[in-house]
Formats: C-alpha cells, structure tokens, sequence
C-alpha cells in the first residue's frame, strides 16, 4: 500500500476505496511532535476510537469506521480531502476540528486570562475558577490544514468548510448528542468528560459523517469524578503532558515566538519517567474509558 499521509499520529495508506490508519507511539503537544515515543499509545488510539465508532454506530450516528485489523490498525471509508472546497460539493472531509467545552480549562482558560475571551462570552458573570462547569456547553471551531490551529468565527468558518448555517448547526446539534452519549458512559467507571474535538466529512448526498478519531486520551479531556468533587483536577488525558511542558516553560517559550514570528525552539523530549508514566495512562485510560481489558 501507498502512504499517503503521516500525520503527528498516525500514518494513512492508500487502499482503494478505503484508508488504513496506521496508529503510531508518537506524540504531540502545540503542534509539535515530541521526540519521545510512548509505549502502547497507538494500540491505546486504535482501539479505544473503533470502540467509539461502534458506539455511535449502533445508535444510528454515521461514521467512516469499517473495522480494526489489528489492535493498532483500523480501515476506514475514504472522503476526498480537497484543496479547495466549492459550493456544493459532496464526499469531502470539512477542513475543520468542531471543539466542545462543558468545563473552563485548556485553552479556553488561557484565552481567558489573557482577556481575549470575557466571561461574558461564555455565559458567565463572573471569572471563574479552572474547572468549572460551564452552564453550557460551548461549540467552537478551528483551522484544521494551517501549520498551527486558528480559532475561527462563524462566517469565516462557513466560508473555508463550504457549509451552509443549517448544515452547521446540524454538525453541532449532532456532536453535543454524542457528547452526551461519551458522559453517559464514562460516567459509569467515574470519569468526567470535560472537552474534545472531532472531525466531520460531508457524504454523498451531504449527510454528516464522523471522522478521523475521537474520545480517546488525545482529542479530549477527562477528569476523575470522585477528585473534582473534592475541588481537585486530576488530568486523565494528554493534558497532563501539555501540563508538563508548561511547568518546564516550554510553553511560554514557543508561544512567545509564534507571537513575534521567530524560530520556534525545538520540543524536548520526555524524561524517562515522565514517558512510562504517561504510557501508563494511555493504557489505563483505555480501560477507563471503555469499559473493556486492555
């Protein structure tokens, strides 16, 4: 098979009329890749985003997922990924990530402190404390193709995804339904679903697809329940390395240079602690998540 794309996580191989996904043990935080492999993250990946597709499936959400080969590899139907999207067209994945929030953390809680966001925009009259519930949930959308993701308002987003309003509103009428389906079920083994992001393509007749992968430790945020009644976050997500580059002042280094269009410093790699430990998580979270052995 011909690869036709490698991504930061996975590789993506030519195969008719499908995709095969192939899962790596790479990582990424900021859109940088980290030169650290972890140990059982793409078995983690896999098999936790087929569980979700089978999920959804069988409760009459459409989605691109045909089967899992192996437990790091899985075949998905393949949509057309255009450079340009015309008005009209059918059978392309929408060059976007739709972002759910139910909680104020991650980037929202940055863009907060730094009084890009108000409170106000959030339905709130107060500023509040990381963590805290949001009295609903919020829809956003960014750039999915730049070299760094972009937040992006509701008419430049209809204009680059070729989306009409209604079609929109549907997507996200459709994501907060599996939201709701994702905290139902984790909630069972205590876990809150905080945030996450998924991706959609336009089938055929411009149904709505569900795509890529989603509700794994990499595209959302889950918190221990029994921890966060007690005021406590526990991240249980890939939110705890990104916690733990901001701790190093990694952060704050790149993101200055973005700010001011200068070379961005290389990522360093994991300490090897800090890399079983998240490996440990990956698999962990598998279990937690839903509801199977690892």
């Amino acid at each position: 098979m011909k690869i036709i794309a490698s991504g930061k996580v996975k590789d993506v191989y030519d195969d008719g009329d499908t995709l095969i996904f192939k899962f790596s043990n790479r990582i990424s935080v900021f859109d940088k890749i980290i030169p650290t492999e972890i140990e059982n993250k793409g078995e983690s990946l896999c098999r936790t985003s087929s569980f979700w597709f089978r999920y959804i499936g069988d409760r009459g959400i459409k989605n691109h997922f045909i089967e899992m080969i192996d437990k790091r590899t899985m075949r998905v139907r393949r949509y057309a990924v255009p450079d340009r999207v015309s008005p009209g067209l059918s059978g392309y994945v929408i060059p976007l990530e739709f972002i759910t929030r139910h909680y104020v953390a991650g980037s929202l809680y940055d863009r907060l402190k730094a009084g890009d966001t108000s409170p106000a925009d959030i339905g709130l009259d107060h500023f509040p404390a990381y963590g805290e519930r949001l009295p609903s949930p919020i829809f956003e959308v960014t750039t999915k193709r730049e070299k760094t993701d972009r937040l992006l308002g509701i008419d430049e987003a209809l204009a680059i995804s070729g989306l009409s309003r209604e079609e929109y509103d549907e997507i996200r009428e459709t994501i907060l339904r599996i939201d709701e389906m994702m905290e139902h079920e984790v909630s069972k083994r205590g876990l809150i679903h905080a945030d996450g992001k998924k991706e959609v393509a336009l089938g055929k007749e411009r149904e709505i697809v569900i795509v890529d992968t989603f509700g794994t430790a990499d595209e959302d945020r889950f918190w221990e329940k029994s921890e966060y009644d007690q005021g406590r976050i526990v991240e249980l997500s890939k939110e705890m390395v990104r916690q733990y580059y901001r701790s190093t002042g990694y952060h704050d280094r790149l993101y200055d240079a973005r700010a001011r269009r200068l070379p961005e410093p290389d990522i360093p790699p994991l300490p090897v602690d800090m890399a079983r430990k998240v490996s440990d998580l990956y698999r962990t979270m598998y279990e937690r998540i839903t509801g199977q052995k690892w």
